[in-house]
């Protein structure tokens, strides 16, 4: 059998199974609605009702706790913000593993330490279940266009059944070869990404303080080696100088923390993660943790604000 026909059979197979969905928060609510938009039953659970009003208008059946959720899905989606919000999903008396069982499994699309995915996935197979660790690189704008990259913690025969559900949510699936590894992807490309937003903060606010025209820099660096898609997206929040949340800069703080342990963890020294660590800290100390991460900008901007 082909490679297109064994993912025929298999999106044959998926179209037959429900799914299920918990954390209806910016991402979980735009990718369980994708996951509607190309025909799959989905039930979803959210803490707060009220945010499953839209997708239960799309058609989604919305259950009393994440226990129905499981017990009704064939496949359960995780998108959480962080790993203490797991451990109360999943261990609660009316929680996941509560509703685990035989054939059951749990997709966790959160951003969490790979030491949790690891652990979570003990809990998921002792009773029964199967566990994926599948967190998504980009931002609510990748989301609604199905254009994230999933990073997942499974060598790539593993994902054959799942990839239906994979090309409604994103445009790449990686496959990092087991369980934990998806996780630690996510970690490797957010250093990046807060590096390089910091970068780009700093680098606009020199070039104020050097006297430059703000829409002549953004013009420069647009027709640089130095151009990336992610300066492109934020372009028009440095020239409004708003910053309507993407990605809210209190998690890329909170993936910073989770970034921090796993380097020390390896015994490495890394600068540039340090700074970052510490800036974006400060910025959601300091009140824009519910801004975008380019908000990083305006922390920056505070801290020279004495400076001629």
């Amino acid at each position: 059998m082909s490679v297109e026909d064994q993912r025929n059979l298999s999106r044959n197979e998926v179209n037959m199974k429900t799914l299920g969905w918990i954390g209806l928060g910016q991402m979980g609510s735009i990718m369980s609605a994708n996951l509607i938009k190309a025909g799959h039953a989905v039930n979803v659970f959210n803490r707060t009702p009220r945010k499953a009003e839209p997708l239960a208008e799309l058609g989604a059946r919305v259950m009393a706790s994440p226990k129905d959720v499981v017990e009704n899905s064939d496949v359960t989606f995780l998108m959480l913000t962080n790993a203490a919000a797991i451990k109360d999903v999943l261990n609660a008396e009316d929680g996941v593993l509560a509703g685990v069982s035989q054939g059951r499994t749990i997709i966790d699309m959160s951003t969490i330490a790979p030491e949790d995915s690891e652990s979570f996935a003990r809990l998921v197979e002792a009773n029964g279940g199967r566990y994926l660790d599948a967190p998504v690189s980009g931002s609510t704008g990748a989301a609604v266009i199905s254009g994230l990259v999933i990073l997942a913690g499974a060598k790539e025969p593993e994902l054959t059944e799942f990839m239906p559900l994979f090309d409604a949510l994103g445009k790449k699936v990686i496959p990092f070869g087991s369980i934990g590894k998806g996780s630690a992807a996510k970690l490797v490309i957010n250093l990046l990404l807060a590096i390089s937003c910091q970068a780009i903060g700093e680098t606009m606010l020199f070039s104020e303080k050097l006297g430059l025209d703000r829409e002549s820099v953004m013009e420069l660096i647009s027709n640089s080696g130095m151009n990336t898609p992610m300066f492109q997206t934020k372009k028009d929040m440095f020239r409004t100088q708003e910053f309507p949340s993407q990605f809210m800069l209190e998690l890329m703080a909170k993936d910073l923390g989770l970034i921090t342990n796993a380097i020390n963890a390896v015994g490495m020294q890394l600068s540039l993660s340090q700074i970052a660590d510490s800036t974006f800290a400060e910025a959601r100390d300091n009140g824009k943790g519910k801004m975008d991460l380019a908000a990083i900008y305006l922390e920056l901007k505070e801290k020279n604000s004495g400076n001629a």
